[in-house]
């Protein structure tokens, strides 16, 4: 009987035991446990509809095989506005919205200095590679970690984590506070810097790869559409009312003669809103990862790689222009250069890729308004200017310090010395800006700081408010309408044309398939941390994706 009494306790506690023991990863079928890189690829203005819109004109290398190899979440929402680029990028690489990472917009007004900051502004060190102002850039503002610093914390810094875009903010922001690199590009010198927050010279490498001046061999040619004008049937017409005319041109149309237009239109810089753009930025992504062996050690590595000319080249043309589906062509065979780069330098199994954007865009307004549809120029100046007026009227007084972002931000010290209440100030200046014409919704900080909203565009923009960094009073306008010039299209609304992006999954341990499960972008990082088997970022308020990571 004691024997038997023994045999059952020894089962119940190696049964015990065995259920408190953590379930270790299990290898995928290539036999890999875990990726040998990860690399995130972000396309700034990227439209969920572009990946259907011109899947007829895309190769089978690039978005074609993300699609068919991969996993596509077409349901991929950004869930707090300001949609920017600073915020869009922060929010994808931290897995939190604005009102945690402090990334509340591209630039906001610094209540503390009472003078505008830039999202990767960074005072206290200086460019390598440039002596320009925009060396000048860290992550000093983003205030939690990021996907790419719990995965060097969690290898105790083994892993290599390199940031590349040609805007400073979308390289920093992704490689977050602990990144070995980030590089972006800077016209007056045609190549890619750093700062002194990475380090002291640029490598080698970067000095040579600078020294073969891809940037000015690209901007030797006309650019031209690659395929026969007649077969961009996705676009409006090439010669219209609705883009951006470049000095020394009289029509918005092709060829545009680069060699000539950088003479008046800025330079190399004008590189960037041109598809070549994106063929330098994948060039210089290719030679970082063979200059710094990414990849080939025994920790997984992360590159940061976003696409910025789409933006660009989205504010001087829009969504429907021919020049957007030339980027996006181009860009297609730029991507498939890439992924075929990685196969053969790493190998398909080894490297987990996902692609997504940093934000979308409307039409043109514009466009369309000759269509009939609701939309409109909203002329921030005269709006603002009008509300001065009226609290100058009210309390001899007009308490305004700053309007950015939509934003409000009220005098504080001039409200505190005529003794006036804040939140009365705060109440007035909404209730006059809500009977504006083509003003949506307002709400002030008090109520954002004491309320909690779970749907629609109120819990958007407390998604997007910072109570240290945010403004007074917040705006939205009504859909399609902007403060822009008229031409081209923006971004930064609480609506899906803004928000809705796609997210793909491709190579290390995904299956393909798709879903319509809404799923937002701060799900990215939490994803990323399951796969990885680390510590999801400080601040991460995302889930991760059940259906890739079950």
């Amino acid at each position: 009987m004691k024997k038997i009494i023994a045999t059952l306790f020894l089962v119940l506690f190696v049964s015990l035991t065995h259920s408190q023991t953590p379930a270790k990863a299990t290898a995928p079928a290539n036999g890999n446990s875990k990726p040998k890189l990860v690399v995130g690829i972000v396309i700034d203005q990227m439209r969920y509809d572009y990946i259907y819109r011109y899947w007829d004109k895309y190769g089978n290398d690039g978005f074609k095989r993300l699609v068919n190899d991969g996993f596509f979440c077409r349901n991929t929402n950004f869930n707090y506005v300001p949609t920017y680029t600073g915020p869009g990028h922060a929010s994808v690489y931290t897995g939190t919205t604005p009102a945690v990472h402090g990334i509340i917009a591209n630039d906001w007004y610094d209540k503390g200095k009472g003078k505008n900051s830039y999202c990767v502004q960074d005072d206290n060190v200086t460019g390598v590679g440039t002596t320009a102002p925009e060396g000048k850039r860290s992550p000093v503002n983003m205030l939690t970690t990021t996907i790419t610093d719990e995965l060097r914390i969690s290898s105790s810094m083994k892993s290599k984590v390199i940031g590349v875009a040609l805007k400073d903010r979308s390289a920093i922001l992704p490689a977050g506070h602990t990144a070995n690199a980030a590089y972006w590009y800077d016209g007056s010198v045609g190549g890619f810097i750093t700062s002194t927050y990475y380090m002291k010279d640029l490598p080698q490498w970067v000095q040579d790869f600078n020294k073969k001046e891809l940037a000015k061999k690209y901007m030797s040619q006309p650019w031209n559409t690659l395929l026969p004008i007649e077969q961009y049937t996705e676009s409006v017409s090439d010669d219209n009312n609705y883009e951006f005319i470049a000095k020394g041109e009289t029509r918005p149309v092709f060829p545009h003669n680069l060699p000539e237009l950088i003479k008046t239109n800025g330079g190399l810089n004008m590189i960037r809103s041109t598809p070549f753009g994106n063929s330098l930025t994948k060039d210089f992504a290719i030679e970082t990862i063979k200059s710094e062996n990414m990849g080939k050690s025994t920790a997984t590595d992360f590159l940061a790689v976003s696409f910025s000319s789409p933006d660009y080249i989205g504010h001087a043309y829009g969504p429907n222009s021919v020049e957007q589906e030339d980027d996006y062509i181009r860009l297609d065979k730029d991507l498939g250069e890439f992924l075929k780069f990685l196969d053969t330098q790493i190998g398909k199994n080894n490297v987990l890729v996902f692609l997504t954007a940093d934000h979308a865009a409307p039409q043109v307004p514009a466009y369309l308004m000759d269509l009939k549809v609701p939309a409109g120029y909203v002329d921030e100046t005269k709006m603002v200017d009008t509300l001065k007026k009226y609290l100058l009227k009210y309390y001899g007084d007009t308490l305004v310090l700053s309007f950015s972002n939509q934003q409000v931000f009220l005098n504080h010290k001039a409200i505190e010395d005529k003794k006036l209440s804040l939140h009365q100030v705060q109440e007035i200046t909404a209730a006059f800006m809500q009977n504006m014409p083509n003003v949506s919704e307002v709400l002030t900080a008090e109520t954002l700081n004491n309320s909690q909203f779970t749907e629609g565009s109120r819990y958007l923009m407390q998604k997007g408010f910072n109570p240290k960094r945010s403004g007074d009073v917040l705006i939205n306008y009504q859909p399609a309408w902007v403060d822009f010039p008229h031409y081209g299209t923006t971004h930064g609304s609480p609506y899906s044309y803004d928000t809705h992006v796609p997210l793909l999954f491709y190579g290390w341990n995904i299956q393909h398939g798709s879903s319509s499960e809404q799923v937002f972008i701060t799900d990215v990082a939490a994803t990323l941390a399951m796969m990885l088997n680390i510590q999801f970022p400080n601040g991460c308020t995302g889930k991760p994706i059940s259906f890739l990571v079950k």
